[in-house]
């Protein structure tokens, strides 16, 4: 089954077969854009999500003028 090709390394019967280098850089930026999108949600939505502010304070004046 899945070929001889590259390393491999086996633990308890178990084989497992290095990754390629497009997939583990590939793999490093995904987890990296994933992190940066969380803290920036994080930064936004935050105070919200843990309760210290509603989602509809600092829209006082948005009914005035209209």
């Amino acid at each position: 089954m899945g070929g001889g090709h590259g390393g491999s390394t086996t633990y308890k019967g178990v084989t497992l077969h290095h990754p390629k280098r497009w997939h583990a850089v590939t793999g490093k930026g995904l987890c990296a854009v994933m992190w940066f999108w969380v803290l920036y949600r994080a930064k936004q939505d935050g105070p919200v999500v843990f309760g210290w502010r509603h989602p509809w304070d600092g829209h006082d004046d948005h009914s005035h003028g209209h």
